[in-house]
């Protein structure tokens, strides 16, 4: 079988331009979809640093940390925030343990119920909240749990362990058994085995795991506005809430300078587990090599 060069070069070159044309016509859309969302983060910077701050985005005249070191008090941001990171700081580290030992005889061990569990777990990870809410907080009301910080957490923990659990599995499958059997032969048990073994050479999935739990329990707003009663328990998503609606004339430049301490924790947060999910690479690697 022979294949003609000269008609196959001539078909490369008219290909050629048509994925030039492709691929700038991706580019060009992929930039203006950026473009506008960065547009409400470019108005929330700019509005923070302009007193007489609006909806429009605009450089401010004199820029100013007034808007700062008006909300930089413990009514308004520092006791929210904490409130928050007790929240969901709790609330994380509970899925995060929950996730990694109900994942560990779901990846290592095999059974008849296991695909069903995990029919289970993925069905019940796309529950929407605000469909259980109600007889949640009457199941609250009637325990005398509710206005209870460790309550709000251990709901939240349980509301995001599902898909914890899937994640936590998929990772823990990549997992060499080789190195565990190696470690029983030594005489360690199921959680010495788990704990020095397992989760360090799977620090990434860990750290993704934690990551989107923090996220998705700090950005939640329904679930704290129903379960917490008192002002002084309220987290951060819950009083920006508050602080946009308490005024006659919503200070758009106040509200800016709170959301951007809002995000900080999460930025943080972002960062840290960056630097383990490089370490943890790094680890893994060097063990399986």
């Amino acid at each position: 079988m022979t294949t003609d060069a000269p008609a196959l070069r001539r078909t490369t070159r008219r290909s050629r331009p048509r994925d030039t044309a492709v691929k700038t016509g991706s580019s060009g859309i992929l930039l203006i979809v950026a473009f506008l969302f960065c547009i409400p983060l470019v108005w929330v910077i700019l509005a923070s640093f302009d007193k007489n701050a609006s909806l429009a985005v605009a450089w401010p005249g004199s820029p100013t940390f007034d808007n700062y070191r008006g909300v930089l008090n413990e009514k308004t941001t520092y006791r929210p925030i904490w409130n928050s990171l007790l929240l969901c700081g709790g609330g994380t580290i509970l899925t995060v343990v929950c996730a990694a030992l109900a994942a560990y005889p779901l990846s290592r061990y095999r059974s008849r119920a296991t695909r069903p569990f995990l029919m289970t777990i993925i069905f019940a990870s796309g529950l929407p909240l605000t469909a259980i809410m109600i007889p949640v907080y009457a199941m609250f009301v009637q325990v005398n749990l509710i206005d209870s910080m460790p309550a709000a957490a251990v709901f939240l923990a349980a509301s995001s362990l599902p898909y914890a659990i899937f994640l936590m599995k998929n990772f823990m499958d990549g997992v060499p058994q080789e190195l565990e059997e190696s470690a029983w032969t030594e005489g360690a048990g199921m959680v010495r085995t788990l704990w020095s073994i397992v989760l360090p050479l799977m620090r990434p999935g860990t750290a993704v795991v934690t990551m989107l739990t923090f996220v998705g329990m700090w950005g939640n707003f329904f679930v704290p506005f129903m379960l917490l009663l008192s002002p002084d328990k309220l987290p951060a998503a819950v009083s920006l809430f508050t602080f946009s609606s308490q005024y006659g004339q919503v200070q758009y430049g106040q509200l800016a300078a709170f959301s951007i301490l809002y995000s900080l924790p999460v930025a943080l947060l972002y960062l840290l587990l960056g630097r383990r999910l490089r370490d943890g690479f790094v680890a893994a690697g060097g063990v399986k090599g």
